[in-house]
């Protein structure tokens, strides 16, 4: 069983999502410190010096100055500041994944073009596999394909 664990563990793919786990969760970091830090503050002073982090609804009744005075307080409250830095944090990480996939499509180019399995028989209109000399149904002598078959 351990055996079976390990050669699981060294597949490729296996290996490959637990790099992309560690990077996005590092990657998460980055964006999470970048909208909390440096996008919200500016945010927030063009919208009349408010602190994103501390807009909160006390549903306590009690009136507290900020976030953490509530929480002290033990007051229950809903978070809508820090939700919307989550909101914007999911946007920045949705669209850096977009750019990164979008570009990754454009490395690969157009799907080949596969040839196709069937063709009609000319005088019965029948479908025929691709490199048939005789139609199955009409036993008519077919041409040979149009399509290079490989």
């Amino acid at each position: 069983m351990l055996k079976e664990f390990k050669a699981f563990v060294m597949r490729g793919n296996v290996l490959d999502l637990a790099i992309a786990v560690i990077l996005g969760a590092a990657f998460g970091k980055i964006v999470t410190s970048f909208t909390s830090d440096i996008l919200m503050p500016p945010l927030g002073l063009l919208l009349g010096k408010v602190d994103m982090t501390n807009l909160f609804i006390d549903l306590s009744g009690q009136h507290h100055a900020t976030l953490a005075e509530a929480k002290a307080a033990g007051a229950a409250t809903i978070n809508y500041g820090l939700f919307l830095n989550a909101v914007v944090d999911f946007l920045i990480v949705a669209f850096v994944i977009f750019l990164i996939i979008r570009q990754v499509n454009r490395l690969k180019g157009p799907a080949p073009v596969e040839a196709p399995k069937t063709r009609e028989c000319p005088e019965c209109l029948t479908p025929v596999p691709a490199l048939a000399h005789r139609c199955s149904a009409c036993t008519s002598v077919l041409p040979p394909p149009t399509v290079a078959i490989v």
